[in-house]
């Protein structure tokens, strides 16, 4: 790490040239030149499944929608043929009357022909671990459609200007070049925002394996047709496989401990999933012990808290006999929490098991959360995950709710006793299985066996911010685990990549 301010003293005005030219050619190895210490309070707020072409590919000065070239957008079948047009299936793999045919291009889902409502519930692609890495295809983006369950519709994107949190993004920073940290979906990058890691599974039963073919791709059935006239139909199943042959989990696998997708066991403690589990769904995982930013951060005496939204009511709701359950977890009924068990990473830990100090002191509630904010009590680092209803999850909530609950919690935050020595970070779990054009970073010390993957929205919201900035800096979703470790002076998780940046491009500080 190069240690610019005494470098700079040092050597004359020529040699701060050579510097400043050193610092924009390898921007990894300059992480250690700002001054950390007058930040206090790190908030990463995380909501859902959005690319950044699909959010804020409109986004004045950002590497958008327009800077796709055509071979940057170009949709190919299976074969490597390009596609006529795009067609959106139905669930049933087949074309959807409700949707016209398109031109093979990214598309407007708010304008004409289709005309969506910022406030629809819109289609949800599938974002799973081995599609996703099919889908960049090497850096090309070119097998979207042709490994979506929605077909052409994963080209979407929105006119976002409308938005409350666009205006955020104006008066601070965007970030136009963070990556999400893992291929796939929600599952394996939240457990990768808090440990860099894939939790292992080893005595994962067959069934919830994925079937991969010679070159590692998932296999596909002998019926699955070209991307011409339906959805790809692989062995793995709607969930794409959720352990790799090796033992990994890689997609959607349930907590251990309530709240859980898997019920408790009849007559068993209420507390914990059945480890039996069953159906589609499968066995929970088993309680991981692998190393978390948690383990860290508590190491060195530091103070932090995972904030979920609904998680008081999910755990009551959860603990409950079957006929006595209010269906809060999963519930798509318009107004319901629709709580995400798969949501909650330090769910998955044994330090975190049902009666340890540690699940009391670290797992809130969110308005916990909310009651932090105003008293000026936040701990040094907060995470804090917004329930389905405020995520913006395609499928199951809209974009409007959920931007006017972060851009809420933000105005909360900056009229907080804490925000004079506070960073926000305002990112997306994933793509959401939306095509974006910027290819991911890829070789030694920038990715590896799990991504990065797709490009993801992401605000940077400080006193200490950049004004009006728009950040082409690198960055995926271990450069927030990099800022904490280097605030704190923490000892590194091995999953960290070492070229990302650690967000520090996006702030002014001496």
């Amino acid at each position: 790490m190069f240690r610019l301010r005494e470098m700079t003293l040092r050597l004359g005005s020529w040699s701060r040239i050579a510097v400043a030219f050193a610092a924009a050619a390898c921007p990894w190895e300059m992480t250690s030149a700002a001054d950390l210490s007058r930040i206090q309070n790190i908030v990463v707020l995380y909501p859902e499944n959005r690319s950044f072409d699909h959010l804020y590919g409109l986004f004045p000065g950002a590497n958008g929608v327009a800077n796709a070239t055509r071979d940057q957008f170009i949709q190919r079948d299976h074969d490597g043929t390009e596609l006529p047009n795009l067609r959106v299936w139905n669930p049933k793999g087949e074309p959807d009357p409700d949707y016209p045919l398109l031109p093979n291009a990214p598309f407007r889902i708010d304008a004409a022909p289709l005309s969506k409502s910022l406030t629809d519930v819109m289609l949800s692609p599938i974002h799973a671990y081995y599609h996703s890495r099919e889908q960049i295809n090497g850096g090309k983006n070119d097998m979207f459609a042709a490994m979506s369950t929605v077909g052409g519709y994963t080209m979407g994107y929105v006119d976002g200007s409308g938005m409350k949190m666009w205006a955020w993004a104006k008066e601070y920073v965007l970030a136009d070049n963070f990556f999400m940290g893992t291929f796939g979906g929600s599952y394996l990058n939240h457990h990768y925002l808090i440990c860099a890691c894939a939790p292992k599974f080893e005595d994962a039963p067959d069934s919830m394996r994925a079937v991969l073919d010679e070159n590692g791709k998932l296999k596909k059935m002998p019926d699955s047709p070209s991307a011409k006239d339906g959805a790809v139909r692989t062995y793995s199943g709607g969930l794409g496989g959720q352990v790799t042959p090796d033992g990994y989990t890689v997609n959607t696998t349930q907590p251990p401990f309530q709240p859980s997708g898997v019920p408790p066991v009849d007559g068993g403690s209420p507390a914990y999933a059945d480890p039996i589990g069953g159906g589609r769904i499968g066995r929970p995982l088993p309680p991981s012990a692998m190393k978390t930013i948690g383990d860290t951060l508590s190491a060195r005496g530091v103070s932090w808290i995972w904030y979920a939204g609904g998680w008081n009511e999910a755990l009551k709701d959860s603990m409950q006999p079957s006929q006595q359950k209010r269906y809060v977890i999963y519930t798509r009924a318009d107004g319901s929490l629709n709580f995400q068990p798969h949501h909650q990473p330090f769910n998955y830990y044994a330090r975190f098991a049902p009666g340890s100090r540690d699940r009391v002191e670290h797992l809130r509630d969110g308005e916990e959360f909310v009651r932090a904010i105003d008293s000026g009590t936040l701990p040094s680092v907060t995470f804090y995950k917004p329930v389905g209803l405020f995520n913006q999850h395609p499928y199951y909530t809209d974009l409007i709710t959920g931007d006017s609950h972060i851009a809420d919690i933000l105005e909360k935050l900056r009229r907080s006793p804490q925000w004079n020595n506070m960073v926000v970070i305002v990112t997306y779990d994933e793509n959401g299985g939306f095509w974006d054009h910027v290819p991911p970073p890829s070789g030694p010390g920038w990715s590896d066996r799990w991504g990065p993957a797709t490009r993801i929205p992401t605000l940077i919201v400080s006193p200490f911010a950049k004004r009006g900035f728009v950040d082409h800096t690198v960055y995926d979703t271990s450069s927030i685990l990099k800022l904490i470790t280097t605030r704190y002076g923490l000892e590194p998780l091995p999953g960290v990549r070492e070229k990302v940046g650690d967000l520090t491009a996006a702030l002014d500080l001496p």
